[in-house]
């Protein structure tokens, strides 16, 4: 997949397994502080290198934050290796967005400012933790998924949260059962 990557003249930066196998074939010389290594390698092994023919550049990087050594591999020639750390770092970010839109189930923005995305951010995540807060508190044991699903669908019931999550029967499908609602299939 990264070799399609590099096809399309598109550029990764990725960390490598342990297990990794290169040949080093050039070496950087007078490496920025925290930067341990800066090669130009090509793969080794019979399928690694039918796989990804072209040579890559591997950036050994040291995290005073995090105090462990990272190893990237990126087909970016024309930066330095601290921008190549800086962008894997970055890519977190895209990370931490993806979980922001999967837990907090924010389908789309309601407003097109940036003001106005903060503050849909800022209330889902309030809306999240507070779940959370009851969750712990009434000792549920649910998924903050399920009990976000079962508020949900229930906003608007005048019922203590108690009984709402006691006589709540949860499916993925969002159906649920009270107890004192007339139901179609009870007989």
């Amino acid at each position: 997949m990264l070799y399609k990557i590099h096809q399309i003249e598109a550029f990764f930066v990725v960390r490598t397994k342990k297990n990794f196998q290169f040949k080093p074939i050039k070496w950087k010389r007078r490496l920025p502080k925290n930067v341990l290594s800066d090669t130009t390698i090509e793969l080794t092994g019979f399928y690694l290198k039918q796989y990804y023919p072209e040579h890559l550049r591997l950036v050994r990087y040291w995290d005073d934050e995090q105090k462990r050594e990272f190893v990237f591999l990126t087909n970016v020639m024309h930066i330095s290796a601290l921008q190549v750390a800086e962008l894997y770092k970055n890519r977190w970010q895209v990370e931490l967005f993806k979980w922001l839109k999967q837990h907090l189930k924010i389908k789309k923005f309601w407003g097109t400012t940036e003001n106005a995305v903060w503050i849909q951010i800022y209330v889902a995540m309030c809306t999240y933790c507070l779940v959370v807060i009851v969750q712990k508190d009434m000792q549920l044991d649910r998924s903050t998924y399920e009990v976000l699903q079962i508020l949900s669908i229930s906003l608007t019931d005048k019922i203590h949260l108690r009984d709402l999550f006691d006589r709540t029967k949860f499916q993925n499908d969002k159906e649920r059962f009270r107890l004192n609602e007339p139901n179609l299939f009870n007989f």
